[in-house]
Parts: structure tokens; C-alpha cells; sequence
């Protein structure tokens, strides 16, 4: 399984390469009004608006402005293409998908997890990018975008 790995502040996390679309330098990211709180607003990727998901609010860490030398990961959260911010994207790396942990085997406290990996460098945590939304999230984050996308057309 090849993952590409990322840094938050001084965790390791990573996300299957399969689901990764590309990795880009931050941008200015457009506020989304209406849009649940772990949505920290929209960026335009070659005309698709595109929502930006807070991993650190989702992940109990502690929030940090957009910073010039964040990149942003652009993937598949299943049918949804989203993005979210990271403070560095690292390196691709091949791992035994039989060396993955299932999160709540680790801890029945971890949520919003798909797996945890033993690697070299420390341990990788893999957030689970298609559940990561709730369905009232969901539901919001879509109405929001219907709101930006109308706007838009209108404008």
C-alpha cells in the first residue's frame, strides 16, 4: 500500500496515495458561509469549487492560521473531492497493508481514524478521510456549496 505522508504540527499522519489527486502550496482559502465549523472554507481548483476540511479541529489539535509554506492535499473523500491543509506534505511511502492497525484496536477513543502504522520514522496515523464528515455535516457542507455555486453563476 503506498501512502503519502504529511505533518501537523509535530504529529505524522498519511493518507493512501490512491485517494491523493495532488498536493499544492497554500492558497487563500474563501470563507464558505453556512458551512459546518470543521469546514474552514473553499478553494477553487481549475473552476471546481472545492472544500477545505480543518483536520486539526476534527483531530483535537489546536488551530493555526494559513502559513505561505502549508501545502494543501487535494483527494477523494469518497464521491466528494476535498481538500485540507497541512503543514508540510513529505514523501510517498510503501508499507505492508497487514502492518496496519485498526484504530479502534489501538483505542476505542480514537475516532475519525482508519488505521495506525508502524514505520521508521514513528508511528503514521490515517485519518479516514470518507467518514470524516457527519451526515449532518454533510448535508450542511452540501447546501453551502449549492449557496457559493448559485452565488457564483449569479455573479
Amino acid at each position: 500500500m503506498l501512502l503519502l505522508t504529511f505533518h501537523l504540527g509535530s504529529d505524522r499522519l498519511a493518507v493512501p496515495a490512491a485517494d491523493v489527486r495532488e498536493v499544492v502550496r497554500a492558497v487563500a482559502i474563501t470563507p464558505l458561509p453556512a458551512a459546518p465549523g470543521i469546514v474552514e472554507g473553499a478553494i477553487d481548483v481549475r473552476g471546481e469549487i472545492v472544500p477545505v476540511l480543518d483536520l486539526r479541529e476534527r483531530l483535537g489539535m489546536p488551530a493555526k492560521p494559513l502559513a505561505i509554506d502549508e501545502h494543501l492535499i487535494i483527494a477523494s473523500a469518497g464521491k466528494r473531492r476535498i481538500a485540507f491543509r497541512v503543514d508540510q506534505a513529505d514523501d510517498l511511502v510503501e508499507i505492508d497493508p497487514g502492518t496496519v492497525s485498526t484504530a479502534s484496536a489501538v483505542s476505542p477513543t480514537l475516532r475519525h481514524t482508519a488505521g495506525i502504522v508502524p514505520h521508521a520514522d514513528g508511528t503514521l496515523v490515517i485519518p479516514e478521510l470518507a467518514g470524516f464528515l457527519t451526515a449532518w455535516e454533510t448535508d450542511a457542507l452540501e447546501r453551502a456549496l449549492s449557496a457559493a455555486a448559485r452565488e457564483t453563476r449569479n455573479s
